[in-house]
């Protein structure tokens, strides 16, 4: 019995192969997990797109139809990102306004801001949302989405390059429906106005009111008149 054990047992180098084998795949299993925790959090994350900046919003008023068409700016993201930041944008406008048709157009934080340089490849995604379409004008698609983005990165002109995508309807509907927050983009001159009014409302709360100034010199005591010099004596 002896002699089968010595025949079977391991030699020292063996195991440490086996273990140091074992220790590799359960930390390879632990990293594999921990990435896929991660990808899914990002997932998680970028479901509504990206912040955004608010560029420029038109309103077109046309054959008693309201059309609005916004340009916002994102940092340098993914196609699919830009894609999904214009779908909840363009929800958002919808929302507040209620326009017949919602178009978003999504440009590099490095592109430009003058329509008429708003472009061709200036143009990184662009999202048309229509409520309802059996009530707009006719040679207008019947369909309520249409979305397209160029799948390469923005130079640093903020001119996007790659190919031309234009999304399948399914694959819109389904980026659609997985929104969670329609939440629109930031206004910088809203922000500029409620930083001011904030310093503002601060200053004047530093400074007293015309009330409180004068109970306050009523509760100071008059500071006494300088006493006169009496004459000098003159000496003889």
């Amino acid at each position: 019995m002896k002699a089968l054990l010595r025949i079977f047992r391991p030699s020292r180098k063996l195991a440490l192969i086996i273990g140091g084998s074992a220790l590799l795949a359960g930390v390879s299993g632990g990293a594999a997990i921990y990435v896929g925790k991660d990808r899914l959090l990002g997932d998680e994350e970028s479901a509504d797109g990206v912040a955004c900046t608010d560029v420029n919003l038109v309103t077109i008023k046309k054959q008693d139809h309201v059309w609005v068409r916004k340009y916002i700016k994102t940092e340098p993201v993914d196609g699919m990102t830009r894609i999904k930041t214009a779908l909840r944008v363009a929800q958002a406008v919808y929302e507040a306004q209620k326009p017949d048709l919602v178009q978003v157009v999504v440009l590099d934080e490095n592109g430009p801001t003058l329509r008429s340089d708003i472009r061709g490849r200036a143009i990184g995604a662009d999202v048309v949302y229509i409520a309802h379409p059996d009530k707009m004008v006719d040679g207008l698609d019947d369909k309520p989405y249409s979305a397209r983005y160029y799948d390469g990165e923005a130079s640093e002109q903020g001119l996007f390059y790659g190919e031309r995508i234009d999304l399948p309807d399914d694959q819109i509907a389904a980026l659609n429906a997985s929104l969670k927050d329609p939440a629109d983009c930031i206004d910088p001159v809203a922000v500029a106005s409620t930083k001011k009014e904030s310093k503002a409302a601060a200053q004047e709360a530093k400074e007293p009111s015309a009330e409180e100034q004068a109970a306050k010199d009523a509760a100071t005591p008059a500071e006494a008149a300088p006493a006169e010099e009496a004459p000098a004596k003159s000496g003889h």
